[in-house]
């Protein structure tokens, strides 16, 4: 009689038996996850100002710190205390950027130490910490400095994250056994429900349940945690309180919460409806069983969402997905060992000998071929990830994060070593010379038990290296100062702050001062001009924050080199004092968003992509078999494969080169710079001189025209309309010089302001 046939004659065992062995791996791994004693966000602050221990010849209009991660802005929130220990500020997120923390500073501080309080919510991982930081007004104070980061964790937090980590790898594990392992080696059409023995359905049926109710206790405890920490409250305040439902709701932690409660839900729904139709109509159950392997899938995805890999400064989304294939590789290897090993012994009670073996075989040579390719994929997307965080080989040795995944590697490496004295073992016939090895292996049930706890000790190891603060780049130790300069003109003092003065969105800062007094009713209007370009953006009117401060933001900053801050400010007898400040923008000063991929991290991803291939490999191949080869096909194909090819990359040089043009028609490059900064001097010269020696224009019935159309004119037009003229413009003195010109050029610009 076929073996299949005979797999249904015996009764199911117990689920007591089962569900102590489950038990006790369980146990094993809450034993080893509780040996961790601290956990850290992955974010870490990219840009200060000030920098940490900064001494300041006067106190900062305010503070700033811009972090790797996004923020919670209801639940992160910074301090900073005077040399007395009062708090003279507080502060938040921004409105424009979450990932910048920042508080204004009064004016008139006295000098001394003045410690910065930064509370951390990052929105990623939802990780809650604090640090302090330093500055000095004055001079250094002695015995003064910040506190690194503690982030000591939970031990609600440790136990949800074993929980749910666990039970998940198991979930994933068992549905994808089922598909890619059980059915094609056991699976009989005798068996309606499921394909399967009923008393292995019966014993993966329990494996499941257990595994998702642990799984919701897991993510429920999640959210109670997060809300605890959050908050600052203990369990019985956040529920009754309400707190957890606007944590649920108003936080990123709550989004990647919520999808996957509702997976989970849809996967419940799944088994349930399994187990319900299994005898009406039994055919739907492997229908139930497959779809719940993929919506596992997407819930192992919410992981990459919340870990280290959200943080990458290298393609982030790519550092997600290859995050998200390791942790299915994962899923599949660990969690389907740990599968099998719970599924064999009642598959298999009922044979010996021979049978026994073949039985075990057919199951294990499928694993087998899947679980290789799930070993590259653990081995080359662990070593991309790996990259994304260290940029020199003494990170390796140095820091926490390189201890802890040495640890994974060492572990990996005992698990690969048992899983090749599988492989042995099952093809005997291959490998005589390693007869030892397969006698050791024997019946495969031992060492497929000592496979399961070194899973569980990478489980181990995969928590710690996700509660390991990843190493800080080395190229963030060294921060340039946001630019400032100060002019005073006719007794007021303004000073002009860029944060943080690099490419890309800058805070505007402007303090102004009369004699020594601040001045807080004044209209400030500001300009950021590229002479170079010959471009000038758009007049901002800066808002008052009190304390003489007046603030905007703008994102006109798009490269690097020189430009002009042109303030205009209206004081309260309408008068108008002009400033100009000259400002060297470097990229030094732009607050790191990503990296440049070195050639290792491209021949990693290379290493991905080809064990990707090698895995499709086997389904392409059949592909290629149904494909009609004759002659006259292939050639329609490659000329066709040919032509898209050509077609693509002629489309996009054509639309590349079309904008170059239109930038080239819109904004062509000047032939003439202004050279001269348009300061309150400039404005005045040029304001005399187009007096003196530009006399014919003030009459002249295209004046009129010529101030509608300041707006749109370049400086390179105006220089040319004082040479030669403009319309029935007549050209000004021919004896003037360039600098003269450009003088003229800057006082023409202040008609802008009669035109709006």
């Amino acid at each position: 009689m076929n073996l299949y046939l005979n797999l249904n004659k015996t009764s199911r065992k117990t689920v007591s038996n089962w569900t102590s062995r489950f038990a006790l791996l369980l146990s094993c791994a809450v034993l080893l996850f509780g040996g961790l004693q601290r956990t850290a966000a992955h974010g870490f602050i990219v840009r200060a100002i000030p920098n940490d221990g900064t001494v300041l010849e006067r106190p900062p209009a305010r503070v700033q710190y811009w972090f790797s991660e996004a923020l919670e802005p209801d639940f992160s929130s910074v301090n900073v205390r005077a040399p007395s220990g009062e708090i003279v500020a507080t502060g938040g997120v921004s409105v424009d950027d979450d990932r910048l923390l920042s508080a204004r500073l009064p004016t008139g501080l006295p000098d001394g130490a003045y410690i910065v309080e930064l509370r951390l919510a990052f929105a990623g991982d939802g990780h809650v910490i604090t640090e302090t930081q330093v500055f000095f007004v004055g001079e250094t104070v002695a015995g003064v400095a910040g506190t690194a980061a503690n982030a000591a964790a939970l031990p609600l937090e440790i136990a949800w994250r074993v929980l749910l980590l666990s039970s998940l790898l198991l979930l994933f594990g068992t549905y994808s056994l089922y598909a890619l392992v059980l059915l094609p080696a056991w699976g009989n059409a005798e068996y309606a429900a499921g394909l399967l023995p009923l008393r292995v359905m019966s014993r993966l049926n329990w494996m499941v349940t257990l595994a998702l109710v642990v799984a919701f206790v897991g993510n429920g405890l999640a959210l109670l945690q997060q809300t605890m920490v959050f908050y600052g409250v203990d369990a019985s305040t956040a529920i009754s309180s309400g707190f957890i439902q606007i944590v649920r709701s108003s936080t990123r932690f709550g989004d990647v919460w919520n999808a996957r409660m509702g997976f989970l839900v849809l996967s419940a729904l799944l088994h349930a409806a399994s187990l319900y139709f299994r005898n009406s109509q039994p055919q739907n159950v492997r229908a139930f069983w497959s779809a719940n392997a993929w919506l596992m899938g997407m819930v192992l995805g919410t992981l990459s969402i919340t870990n280290h890999a959200a943080g990458s400064l290298l393609w982030t989304w790519l550092a997600i997905a290859i995050d998200w294939l390791h942790t299915l590789a994962v899923g599949f290897w660990v969690g389907g060992i740990a599968a099998l090993v719970l599924v064999l012994p009642v598959a298999l009670q009922p044979y010996s000998g021979d049978q026994r073996r073949i039985a075990l075989l057919a199951v294990l040579r499928r694993f087998s071929r899947v679980a290789t390719v799930c070993v590259f994929l653990v081995i080359t997307t662990g070593i991309y990830s790996a990259l994304n965080w260290f940029y020199t080989p003494a990170d390796l040795t140095t820091t926490s994060y390189g201890a802890s995944l040495m640890l994974k590697v060492l572990l990996v490496g005992l698990l690969l070593m048992l899983g090749f004295a599988h492989h042995v073992a099952l093809r005997p016939e291959r490998y005589q010379r390693w007869a030892l090895i397969i006698q050791r292996v024997g019946n495969f049930m031992g060492t497929l038990r000592l496979e399961v706890f070194t899973a569980v000790l990478v489980l181990f190891s995969v928590g710690l290296l996700s509660a390991t603060p990843i190493p800080k780049p080395a190229f963030l130790e060294t921060q340039a100062e946001a630019p400032r300069a100060t002019q005073t003109i006719n007794g007021v003092t303004v000073t002009q702050t860029l944060s943080p003065g690099g490419p890309g969105i800058n805070t505007y800062e402007t303090l102004i001062l009369r004699d020594g007094q601040i001045v807080d009713n004044a209209n400030v209007r500001l300009r950021m001009v590229n002479s170079a370009r010959d471009w000038r953006g758009a007049w901002h009117t800066a808002e008052s924050v009190g304390d003489g401060l007046y603030v905007t933001t703008g994102d006109e900053i798009n490269d690097v080199g020189t430009w002009w801050t042109l303030l205009d400010v209206r004081n309260s007898d309408s008068t108008i004092t002009r400033l100009a400040f000259n400002w060297s923008i470097s990229q030094d000063a732009a607050v790191p968003t990503s990296r440049e991929p070195t050639f290792v991290h491209w021949l990693a991803l290379a290493s991905v992509a080809a064990v990707l291939a090698w895995a499709v490999y086997p389904y392409a191949r059949r592909l290629y078999h149904l494909l009609d080869l004759r002659p006259a096909f292939l050639v329609i194909a490659f000329v066709s494969i040919v032509a898209m090819i050509v077609f693509a990359v002629v489309g996009f040089v054509a639309i590349r080169d079309s904008q170059a043009r239109t930038a080239a028609i819109l904004n062509p490059a000047p032939q003439m710079v202004n050279t001269v900064l348009p300061d309150a001097l400039s404005v005045e010269r040029g304001q005399a001189l187009y007096e003196a020696q530009c006399s014919a224009w003030a009459n002249a019935n295209q004046l009129g025209a010529l101030r509608r159309e300041l707006p749109i004119m370049r400086d390179e037009a105006l220089y040319n309309a004082i040479v030669n003229g403009w319309r029935n413009l007549s050209p000004c003195n021919e004896n003037l010089n360039n600098e003269q010109r450009w003088d003229i050029v800057n006082y023409l610009r202040t008609w802008e302001r009669e035109t709006e």
